[in-house]
């Protein structure tokens, strides 16, 4: 008898999610084992360099106006400073970009980044996790921007905030900041009214989120199924791309075994070439899961910078105008 796909809890009220031998599950405990040796070779993390690196972070903080962070938290610090490999000013230069971003953007930086708030993103499967890591010990995410997105029902606001909110869960687990996120990029069933969502204002600012405002390390940006039409899409977002993102680009066509060479064929469900096997699970169970964490996120929305200017920041961001157009002829 199939058990059917459902969230269920572990002694500590956790969820999961059952799939097959596998499991779906936000891994929010600390580092151990093979991370803790990842994290002191890849990151030079040990426990007094990441306690320096604390202390020195918590004074940068201290001594910047206007910005209200959970100081005393260390476990919401480490996930800015570890990525960096425990380097505070540096840790310090991303997270000032991280709330900068959304005070001067509070369309997309506002109180519905939560689970809750984008839903129905996850319930259509546009966004979706796998339950195993890469061989390299990354989250991998699936971004299906083809035939799963309509466009009416998920707007480019929705999907803009949904990527915050996945940068959000990937920066809560441990494990993730130090094996770093790995993003597969489906374009299977790319249409022109897909192309139409994004304008070079929307590109750019997508690109300024997750390539200079987001503190992950990410691994990889894989491009599958991608058609003749993808190509005037990424022509938007070329421009705005710096050179180590470039880096992290791969393009695979059909060419699952180039994916799997990166990724890791044990890391991979089968219709990406790979043989781990996992059921199919519907996107509905995910937003189940991220229920659980709906509090949590909602508390991080209230951190950031709260100044004097703040009201002068948002009317100047509202009232800039915008004059370039996408290549569908709307405003950007």
């Amino acid at each position: 008898m199939i058990m059917p796909i459902c969230v269920e809890t572990d002694e500590k009220g956790s969820p999961f999610v059952t799939l097959g031998t596998y499991q779906l599950r936000l891994e929010l405990e600390d580092i151990s084992g093979e991370f803790e040796d990842k994290a002191r070779t890849e990151l030079l993390e040990t426990p007094e360099r990441l306690r320096e690196g604390l202390e020195k972070l918590k004074e940068l903080i201290r001594n910047e106006k206007g910005l209200s962070l959970p100081i005393d938290d260390d476990t919401f610090l480490t996930k800015f400073l570890r990525p960096f490999r425990c380097n505070a000013e540096h840790s310090f230069k991303i997270m000032r970009k991280f709330y900068k971003f959304k005070l001067k953007n509070p369309k997309y930086g506002g109180q519905t980044v939560t689970p809750a708030g984008v839903r129905h993103v996850f319930d259509s499967e546009v966004f979706m996790f796998l339950p195993t890591r890469s061989k390299f010990g990354g989250r991998i995410m699936i971004i299906n921007a083809g035939s799963k997105w309509k466009p009416k029902q998920v707007t480019i606001e929705h999907m803009f905030k949904s990527i915050m909110v996945a940068i959000e869960i990937a920066m809560m687990e441990p494990k993730t900041q130090v094996g770093g996120v790995n993003v597969i990029l489906n374009m299977e069933g790319l249409a022109m009214s897909h192309v139409c969502q994004f304008s070079p204002s929307v590109a750019k600012l997508i690109v300024e989120w997750v390539q200079e405002c987001a503190p992950i390390r990410l691994r990889g940006l894989h491009i599958v199924n991608q058609p003749y039409l993808f190509n005037m899409l990424f022509a938007l977002f070329k421009p705005f791309l710096g050179e180590y993102l470039k880096k992290m680009l791969f393009f695979h066509g059909k060419d699952f075994k180039s994916l799997c060479d990166k990724i890791g064929p044990e890391s991979l469900p089968l219709h990406f070439g790979g043989n781990a096997k996992f059921p199919e699970y519907p996107g509905s169970i995910f937003s189940d899961m991220l229920f659980y964490y709906d509090h949590e996120f909602k508390v991080h929305q209230t951190y950031g910078y709260f100044t004097e200017s703040k009201e002068h920041d948002l009317m100047a961001s509202h009232n800039e105008k915008n004059t370039v157009f996408n290549i569908c002829g709307q405003p950007g």
